[in-house]
């Protein structure tokens, strides 16, 4: 079975970008460019990890990094952060699962959701 990749990003080229690169994996991916319905998509989508796009680890920043992995149908489910902010390790204490840092090497990326499909 191949494995689903729920992906939140703002930025229309970034999200393209990393449909491409997912999907060339073989991995299956829902995308999203808004926080709208974000809870429709991981009931209906059921992924085996978020990557989840985070501006700042402010509390509006990582608000829905929290919800995500404070909601019982969720929680389970590891979040992958994507951000600019030069403070990522905050975000990881906060409620991510692991950061990856914008601009990202998709090598790393890669790798970063292999190992958390893997432990899941």
């Amino acid at each position: 079975m191949n494995k689903k990749i729920l992906v939140l990003e703002k930025n229309r080229d970034i999200l393209e970008l990393i449909n491409i690169v997912l999907t060339d994996e073989g991995y299956i991916v829902d995308l999203l460019s808004s926080e709208k319905e974000i809870f429709e998509h991981i009931r209906d989508f059921q992924p085996d990890v978020i990557l989840l796009d985070v501006v700042s680890p402010t509390e509006e920043g990582t608000a829905l990094c929290k919800t995500i992995k404070a909601a019982e149908e969720s929680s389970h489910i590891p979040v992958i952060v994507l951000s600019t902010h030069p403070k990522l390790a905050v975000v990881k204490e906060i409620c991510a699962d692991e950061v990856v840092p914008k601009p990202f090497d998709i090598s790393f990326l890669l790798s970063t959701i292999e190992h958390y499909l893997i432990s899941a």
